[in-house]
């Protein structure tokens, strides 16, 4: 059943989440789509939002086809099937990955600002993202998790594909999924309003959000 738009899609996912209520509990959005889903399962954890930047490595070819990605704290995945297939040299995929992270550097100033990041040391925290395609960029959100220190990793989406799934249960203590079609081309597929969420919007909710929890 589709979502009407990413906040419904967050409240819907939120029901599924209800056993990890606890202080120790941080919600972390992959920006820009899984902010509003994020601040949705925040809210009805009463836990602290932040975001979790993560850059995908694109195919130069083919940018929409991801051959890896990166995060915050040094976190980098490369699918060496993608590379292979993809005839990507050693000299092409190293550009990539600089622009990449210049992007990303650019991204945690422009959502932080000067907010410091929620501490997930030792806690439990829950990576949300408004879908999973490849599985690319969730499995660098969960890494990048890791290195922060998180004592459990949650992966939590409305919506991804039955294969993508399993392979990120490698990533994640728990995966959590609302729906998991057969049939899977694209996750706006899946939402009646998957318009872009905007820099701006992310800024505005996390700043509603606060630091309830904390």
């Amino acid at each position: 059943m589709p979502f009407l738009n990413r906040a419904a899609a967050g409240q819907r996912l939120a029901t599924l989440l209800e056993h990890l209520r606890s202080s120790d509990v941080v919600v972390v959005g992959l920006p820009r789509g899984g902010v509003p889903v994020a601040f949705e399962v925040a809210r009805a954890l009463r836990a602290p939002l932040d975001v979790i930047v993560v850059r995908k490595l694109g195919v130069p070819c083919q940018p929409e086809l991801a051959m890896g990605a990166i995060g915050e704290g040094g976190a980098r995945i490369v699918d060496e099937r993608v590379v292979r297939a993809a005839g990507v040299t050693t000299e092409e995929l190293a550009a990539v990955e600089a622009r990449e992270w210049a992007q990303l550097e650019s991204r945690v100033a422009r959502f932080r600002g000067r907010r410091a990041p929620v501490e997930l040391r030792n806690r439990t925290v829950v990576v949300v993202d408004d879908g999973i395609a490849t599985g690319s960029t969730a499995r660098a959100a969960c890494q990048v998790a890791r290195v922060q220190g998180a004592a459990r990793v949650v992966l939590a989406v409305p919506v991804a594909p039955v294969q993508s799934l399993a392979m990120l249960r490698r990533n994640a203590d728990e995966v959590v999924c609302v729906e998991t079609p057969s049939s899977f081309f694209a996750i706006g597929q899946f939402y009646d309003d998957f318009s872009p969420t905007t820099d701006s919007e992310v800024v505005d909710l996390l700043e509603d959000a606060g630091t309830c929890g904390e």
